[in-house]
């Protein structure tokens, strides 16, 4: 994936997608050959030219149903509950442990007591928010309203405003004041307006959502009603002045840089100066702002919507935060609608798993400390950086064997490619949390400490140089990024890892479509795709391509477009082409450019069959074994509007119909679903 400012991980707090690494366990008990697991996953009823997915891993999908607990189920979740337990362990035993105070052992064990203390914390109900909902209800002007804004910035609360320092995008070296479209409680502005039975009783269920929470909070039933739908007025009012979410691809439209005094005038009335010193941000003399007519209505709504409206909204917004952290009826009735209603899980996951993914939030590079002690050995992280060297020198090649592209063009692609950093499985430098508070005294404030902690670590950047060593991943997460200002990708030591297969038993095959393809692959290809492209080999946003260059690459872009947009997944409901053209370009080019560099081992040359399958079929086998993964219809609706990655299927299906090598390994003929004819097929990298 490419990092965006929609994706900070210290902007938008996400779920653990930990995922450890069962080879680096010592003396653990996989045993599995790549073979038997390929194997096992088969589904021979299905043609593989009519349909790979199900081919590949159907069989794993009858035999792995979805959780209860769970909206989806796949790879990543099943080592997932590897790492899991690992983390559970490290937690209870630092629980129990008499650490010295302001250790990282000590935090980690009083954070995971006060989340695991459930009695204490149905006692205190919304006790641990009393503090900053009294200061909400005194609300008596514009500027109190502000003053709230700020004072909840750094407890994580995004309302309103979706502030962050992040580099400048067309001067790489320099940390920026960044303000983004935000504030919004159902997941983006679709959400709000499309018409289709499926959005229209989810606006339903948010209306009775927020009802049922302000009726938590103490109001009475009118009360609870009125500002529901001073929320829904608010909210409504904001999401029109949204862009959409292929709208938000697109860097040059979502950079517009001013001084302070120019987002004065842009917001009339507010102040802009006064405001970021309440926010600490006393250092800001400019700010690039993402959606300037977003702030422009949010300028106009602070002056013109009564206080009342904005006090129910920041109410909403702060209990919505941490409903999580809070009394079982405010954590249920939060899971009823974002778990359920929205994502289709059936029950709520334990509670020391959702624990442990707050631990992962507040503390997430101690605990990595620890993971990668115990379960990523040198011999481990060597392999994947000769893999990631193999593959660049494939693309190398194929930029230099381009048909399409200048020799003035393909020196600065060569220059951009060569200078791309290649960070792999953990940081050198890791993160000092010596000043964050963790105590057992309540879990709500622990999160709060965290949020703040932070918010303040990110704020210290601006006016700093960049620090280009730092990682926006934990080492065991399950995920991996590009990051077009840094021209860098992060290769989390998680991403690796194949459940229940030993490294040392996975072929080359298997690796070089597992881990070559769908992760260091693509996030190569992503510093050439839609966006990344336009990004210099400094990180710069500026263009390098010649006039003609960037008009044949847009020709192959839109026919990426066209075949995604083809696609119906749900209902009557389409794959977005432009929104997920970036990850749909990304995909293609990792097969492809990993596919040569498989070509060049010995496995390949010698042509020997594993399991009755060719090298070239337990290559495609080992990329698509990266996408086994199945999901409810809840949750695959809300990701056709609101992810730029297309779903598990087509993330197979899709730009496997384009490469040639897949129609000779698996005999694909004009007759199979998949077939499609030469012309129609799209060859980017």
């Amino acid at each position: 994936m490419t990092l965006s400012p929609i994706l900070r991980p210290w902007l938008l707090a996400a779920p653990l997608l930990g995922l450890v690494f069962t080879a680096c366990q010592p003396g653990g008990k996989s045993t599995a050959t790549g073979p038997d697991l390929i194997q096992a996953n088969l589904d021979t009823t299905v043609h593989p030219g009519d349909d790979f997915y199900a081919y590949s891993n159907g069989t794993w999908f009858k035999q792995h149903p979805i959780p209860a607990s769970e909206s989806n189920w796949g790879i990543g979740k099943e080592v997932q509950n590897e790492i899991y337990a690992r983390l559970r362990s490290l937690s209870e035993e630092a629980a129990k442990a008499q650490a010295t105070p302001g250790s990282t052992q000590q935090k980690i064990g009083d954070f995971w007591a006060a989340g695991m203390d459930s009695a204490t914390i149905d006692k205190q109900g919304v006790a641990p928010l009393k503090a900053e909902l009294d200061r909400i209800a005194a609300i008596q002007s514009v500027a109190d309203v502000q003053a709230a804004i700020a004072r909840l910035q750094p407890l994580g609360v995004n309302a309103l405003l979706g502030l962050y320092v992040g580099q400048d995008a067309k001067n790489s070296e320099k940390m920026a004041l960044q303000l983004w479209q935000s504030g919004l409680g159902l997941p983006n502005r679709d959400y709000y307006f499309n018409k289709d039975a499926r959005t229209s009783n989810i606006r339903k269920e948010y209306q009775q959502h927020l009802t049922r929470m302000f009726g938590l909070l103490g109001q009475d039933a009118a009360t609870a009603q009125q500002n529901t739908q001073r929320v829904l007025q608010l909210e409504t009012k904001l999401a029109a002045s949204s862009r959409k979410l292929e709208a938000l691809r697109d860097p040059y439209a979502n950079y517009n840089k001013m001084t302070i005094a120019q987002l004065d005038q842009l917001t009339p009335g507010l102040g802009w100066q006064p405001w970021l010193a309440q926010m600490e941000l006393t250092k800001a003399d400019t700010v690039i702002v993402g959606q300037p007519e977003f702030y422009r209505e949010a300028g106009r709504l602070l002056k013109t919507a009564p206080l009342a409206d904005w006090k129910a909204y920041l109410q909403w917004q702060l209990v919505h935060a941490y409903a999580p952290t809070l009394s079982r009826n405010f954590d249920q009735e939060n899971f009823r609608f974002y778990g359920t209603v929205l994502q289709g899980a059936k029950e709520q996951r334990p509670r020391w798993k959702r624990v442990l993914d707050a631990e992962e939030s507040a503390l997430g590079e101690a605990l990595g400390q620890l993971f990668v002690k115990e379960y990523f050995p040198p011999a481990t992280k060597e392999r994947y950086e000769k893999l990631t060297a193999n593959i660049m020198t494939s693309f190398r090649e194929h930029i230099q064997q381009l048909d399409w592209m200048s020799d003035s063009t393909k020196q600065k692609a060569q220059s951009k490619l060569t200078k791309i950093t290649r960070k792999v499985g953990y940081p050198d430098k890791w993160k000092d949390y010596s000043s964050l508070k963790i105590d057992r005294s309540s879990y709500a404030q622990n999160v709060m400490r965290a949020n703040q902690w932070r918010y303040r670590f990110e704020l210290s950047k601006l006016g700093k140089p960049v620090d280009r060593t730092e990682w926006g991943m934990t080492p065991q997460t399950y995920n991996a990024y590009y990051n077009p200002s840094n021209n860098e990708i992060v290769l989390p030591a998680a991403i690796f890892a194949i459940p229940g297969l030993k490294d040392a038993n996975a072929d080359d095959a298997i690796i070089y479509g597992y881990a070559g393809a769908s992760t260091i692959g693509h996030e190569l290809t992503h510093g050439f795709d839609d966006e990344g492209s336009q990004y210099d080999e400094k990180g710069n946003l500026r263009n390098w391509w010649t006039k003609k260059d960037r008009q044949l690459f847009q020709q192959r872009v839109n026919g990426i477009v066209r075949q995604f947009n083809g696609y119906t997944v749900l209902d009557s409901m389409h794959i977005n082409g432009k929104a997920t053209a970036g990850e749909n370009i990304a995909d293609l080019g990792g097969i492809v450019i990993a596919l040569d560099a498989f070509k060049k081992t010995e496995q390949y040359k010698k042509g020997e069959k594993i399991g009755g399958l060719t090298p070239t079929q337990r290559y495609f086998l080992g990329y698509a074994l990266g996408w086994q993964v199945h999901q409810r219809d809840e949750r695959l609706a809300q990701s056709i509007l609101t992810d730029v990655h297309s779903p598990a299927q087509y993330r197979i299906n899709g730009p496997f119909a384009d490469v040639p090598e897949f129609y000779e390994a698996f005999n694909v003929r004009q007759t199979n679903k998949l077939w499609r004819p030469d012309s129609a097929r799209v060859k980017i990298w």
